[in-house]
């Protein structure tokens, strides 16, 4: 089972935050199984919480599930001009986990959300009592030195930035994702198009080189992300696309050398970055094997 992108705005909600609307959805129906953890989802850049579609239905049977799109991304608010803080971006998670009355949980995350995964993570390590049961990531750059951003992520981040969201079409999203996918899980005519109405919805192209500046905040913030991984109190896990150019292989050994093992490494040999897509049941399966170990 999968969800069209206007049937997931019809599963969701709004959330009033910081003087934003932020899209959110709670399993299918809103409700809540006290017999079953929390995992919250959060998705990259420069999609939205949409991108679980595909792995959101192998989920629903052992978690209480719930993502978002961040704001800037997706059916949330997209102000412009506006800065785009990693840091803002994870007090919205904190002010949604307090109002949803969430106690604990578990967290996946992907890209964009693994930064904002590292920012939460380093708050829960200030914590004498973490909220957080584990933190399991796919393919991101963790390490700002192992990210080898594509040329178009380059020129977004760049002076060029607004004539390129002015200009840019469907067929140069298409091409992009096509780089970054495994070459035998290529993204579908319906995938792009979903990918395109999420990011255009609000007037959110116009966006895309502020959102994309966590590029550089990542080499800001070096010290305290890359920390909060080596001083975890949480268990951690990777899940990652191997052929991912982005942050792929390249991006696990350099992991090992600066931050060391984590509780567990599950590598896709023939996949991309975006694993969730390209090869959900292959996540599912690899993902209830880390909470498995993590709770053991």
């Amino acid at each position: 089972m999968s969800y069209k992108l206007r049937e997931w705005k019809l599963m969701g909600k709004q959330m009033r935050i910081n003087g934003h609307y932020i899209f959110y959805i709670e399993n299918h129906d809103g409700e809540r199984d006290p017999g079953k953890p929390t995992l919250m989802l959060i998705h990259g850049y420069p999609t939205s919480s949409w991108d679980w579609e595909r792995i959101w239905p192998l989920l629903t049977d052992d978690f209480n599930l719930i993502a978002m799109d961040l704001l800037g991304f997706g059916l949330s608010d997209k102000p412009y001009p506006h800065a785009y803080l990693i840091q803002d971006q994870a007090d919205i998670i904190e002010t949604m986990v307090e109002r949803l009355k969430i106690d604990e949980f578990h967290v996946l995350a992907h890209d964009y959300g693994d930064t904002v995964a590292q920012e939460l993570l380093a708050r829960q390590n200030e914590r004498e009592q973490p909220q957080w049961l584990s933190l399991c990531m796919l393919n991101g750059g963790l390490i700002p030195e192992s990210h080898k951003a594509l040329l178009i992520q380059k020129l977004l981040a760049g002076p060029l930035g607004p004539f390129m969201t002015r200009h840019m079409k469907k067929p140069t999203l298409a091409r992009s994702l096509n780089a970054v996918f495994g070459p035998d899980t290529p993204p579908d005519e319906d995938l792009v198009d979903g990918f395109w109405e999420a990011i255009n919805y609000n007037n959110g192209r116009r966006a895309l080189h502020k959102l994309i500046d966590y590029m550089r905040q990542r080499k800001v913030n070096r010290s305290r992300w890359v920390g909060a991984l080596q001083d975890t109190k949480v268990p951690i896990g990777l899940i990652n696309g191997s052929l991912d150019p982005i942050s792929g292989a390249h991006m696990i050994k350099r992991y090992k050398e600066v931050v060391g093992l984590p509780l567990m490494i599950l590598s896709l040999a023939d996949i991309g970055h975006y694993p969730q897509v390209e090869a959900p049941d292959q996540v599912f399966t690899c993902y209830k094997q880390f909470i498995g170990a993590a709770l053991d």
